[in-house]
């Protein structure tokens, strides 16, 4: 299915799409470009919303609020069915948008759809997860605990997964009663408008709403005295001021930051399934994805390893198909990864597999890179690079490895490749990360398991997605009751 693309996007609210007011001034009518990769050709214009226009949308919400939260779970639930099935039936036309507006390859698209989707099924089954516990706590007395919606909720999400990452909050955040106004990254946001339109045939008005907009629209959105509740992905220097701003502002906050993640191979790791699979780490969506592997760490020299590494990096070629790798979002992305590659160069480290000839190619392209460093104290392998860049040091031994990855000040992720159960126990009892793998280069969990990371990947309230999800949208309230004298008296009662 083809996507339409309108040549001007407006926000949502109410089900309905709203263009910027036509009567304000031109300051207040400001628009970005909304570029595609593939070509750096423009393709859409963003509005640049106001206070007015993000106080318009927090309002609808907060009006549709008492309705949609005093239904039931199964209620809200018949929704979320509705919704789940009318993403499958559009989703070739959303993974195309996410193609054209992103730069993932057709394949990366679609399961980046399916993974969302799949936390649309777990939020279909909140009237059995959410439902609350009784008991009776001594003779006489019971215990019930309930969960109640928060109230209007905003979800900020990044430009690498324009559907999942959004997914990943709205149909929790809706199955328990909330109502939300998502503001999509100014650099892809035709697959939400999409998502909008479809949930505006499924949902009360006010329910699902969307502001676009840059980081002045995120905060306005944070600081709006109406939303009750923030959920944020995107680089750990916001995420953290993201999180003392709600603190201090006493709301709830989800806020997810960035990555380093490390991988470590030792002698005894299957060399074919390895190899692969630390390519499909470091170099699947373009290395953008805050799951990529950034950094290899070899527990003493592996030269087969590496030399298989670098020939299957080395085929990969630029494009939208399957075993291909497309653009980074934009030509300044395109030049920061550049740069990280001619500093490590400069600095001695060897340059294995060079990406930089696809930066020649219009849009904004950079192949897969393999460095091989000398120094740990080059800035490739501690700064997130968020391209497909991979860094390899050899280390002397299993502790030297455990010492570079807990140096490391993020807490995403990490994996250990062994052939050995209590090797991978070693390890994993030793890193300092939220999500760690086995054999497995981007260890994501899936529901009822929560996304998140430790340390300086995560500040807030919970992980995000899973059970994580439904503790942050909902608020636990627990009723004591008491209807018969108990026939045993205690202090308490």
């Amino acid at each position: 299915m083809t996507a339409t693309i309108p040549e001007q996007l407006c926000n949502f609210y109410n089900n309905q799409f709203v263009p910027l007011d036509a009567s304000a001034d031109a300051e207040k009518k400001r628009y970005l470009d909304v570029t595609t990769p593939h070509t750096g050709e423009v393709i859409s214009r963003v509005p640049l919303s106001s206070a007015a226009e993000v106080d318009a949308a927090v309002s609808a919400a907060a009006e549709a609020f008492p309705a949609w939260s005093s239904r039931t779970y199964k209620d809200r639930a018949q929704y979320i069915i509705r919704f789940h099935q009318a993403l499958i039936a559009h989703e070739d036309e959303l993974a195309e948008l996410v193609v054209t507006e992103h730069g993932k390859t057709k394949d990366e698209a679609i399961g980046s759809v399916r993974k969302g989707v799949e936390t649309v099924e777990y939020a279909i089954g909140l009237p059995q997860i959410a439902a609350g516990r009784a008991a009776e706590v001594s003779r006489g007395v019971q215990c019930q605990e309930r969960r109640d919606a928060v109230g209007v909720a905003v979800s900020i999400v990044p430009f690498n997964f324009p559907i999942m990452v959004p997914m990943w909050t709205l149909p929790i955040a809706l199955g328990c009663g909330n109502t939300v106004v998502l503001k999509p990254s100014e650099k892809v946001p035709l697959t939400l408008n999409r998502v909008a339109s479809i949930a505006a045939e499924i949902f009360p008005p006010g329910v699902v709403n969307l502001v676009h907009g840059d980081k002045d629209a995120a905060q306005l959105l944070i600081e709006h005295p109406k939303v009750r509740a923030v959920t944020f992905v995107g680089t750990t220097a916001v995420a953290r001021h993201v999180s003392s701003q709600c603190r201090a502002l006493g709301k709830r906050c989800l806020a997810l930051g960035g990555a380093k993640n490390h991988l470590v191979a030792v002698p005894d790791c299957n060399i074919e399934m390895t190899a692969q699979d630390v390519v499909n780490s470091f170099s699947g969506c373009a290395g953008q994805r805050c799951m990529a592997a950034s950094v290899l760490l070899l527990v003493g020299e592996q030269p087969e390893l590496l030399d298989l590494i670098c020939m299957k990096a080395a085929a990969l070629e630029p494009g939208r198909g399957s075993r291909q790798v497309g653009p980074v979002i934009d030509a300044a992305s395109r030049d920061r990864i550049v740069g990280y590659i001619n500093e490590a160069e400069q600095s001695g480290a060897q340059i294995l597999v060079d990406g930089r000839g696809w930066a020649d190619r219009p849009g904004s392209w950079v192949g897969p890179t393999v460095i091989l460093h000398k120094s740990r104290e080059d800035r490739a392998l501690h700064d997130e690079i968020f391209g497909p860049v991979l860094s390899i040091y050899v280390c002397q031994s299993a502790g030297e490895a455990i010492e570079i990855e807990n140096a490391n000040p993020y807490g995403n992720a990490a994996c250990i490749y062994t052939s050995s159960g209590a090797v991978a126990e070693w390890f994993t009892k030793r890193f300092s990360a939220g999500m760690m793998g086995v054999n497995i280069g981007v260890p994501v969990p899936r529901e009822p398991f929560s996304f998140g990371g430790i340390n300086a990947s995560s500040f807030g309230d919970m992980d995000i997605t899973g059970d994580g999800g439904v503790e942050f949208f909902t608020l636990r309230k627990k009723v004591t009751t008491k209807w018969t004298v108990p026939t045993e008296k205690s202090w308490l009662h």
